[in-house]
C-alpha cells in the first residue's frame, strides 16, 4: 500500500516563508497526479496547488505568485514552497495522489474529490 507523507509545516510570521514535503512509499510521483490541500477549521478542504497530465501546474487564485509546487520523481517527492505567508494561510496541510486520473481530473485540478490517496497532514499555522 502506498503512503504518503507530509513534512516541514510549523509556526510562522506574516510575511514568513515555510517549506512543505510529501514523501511517497513508492514511485508514486513519477505515476500519479498529486497536489496540495489545506483544512482550516470548521471550513472545507481545498485544492492549493496540483500538478497533472505531463507537468499541467493549478494554483488556487489566492496562493499564486506565493506557493510554488514542484516535485521530484527520483526522491519520490512533492513539494511546496510558501513564502509571503498570511495568516488566512493557516490550515492543516495535505498531500494526495490519485493513479490513473479521473476523468475530471484534467478539467478540476484542485477538486479534493479527484483524489483517492491522502496523507495525514502537517499543521501551517501563520500569526499577524
Amino acid at each position: 500500500q502506498v503512503n504518503l507523507v507530509e513534512s516541514g509545516g510549523g509556526s510562522v510570521q506574516a510575511g514568513g516563508s515555510l517549506s512543505l514535503s510529501c514523501t511517497a512509499s513508492t514511485n508514486t510521483v513519477s505515476t500519479s497526479c498529486m497536489g496540495w490541500f489545506r483544512q482550516a477549521p470548521g471550513k472545507e478542504r481545498e485544492g492549493v496547488a496540483t500538478i497533472v497530465g505531463d507537468g499541467i501546474i493549478s494554483y488556487r487564485d489566492s496562493v499564486k505568485g506565493r506557493f510554488t509546487i514542484s516535485q521530484d520523481s527520483a526522491k519520490n517527492t512533492l513539494y511546496l514552497q510558501m513564502n509571503s505567508l498570511k495568516p488566512e494561510d493557516t490550515a492543516m496541510y495535505y498531500c494526495a495522489a490519485v493513479s490513473p486520473p479521473r476523468n475530471t481530473l484534467i478539467a478540476l485540478p484542485l477538486m479534493s474529490a479527484n483524489y483517492d490517496l491522502w496523507g495525514q497532514g502537517t499543521q501551517v499555522t501563520v500569526s499577524s
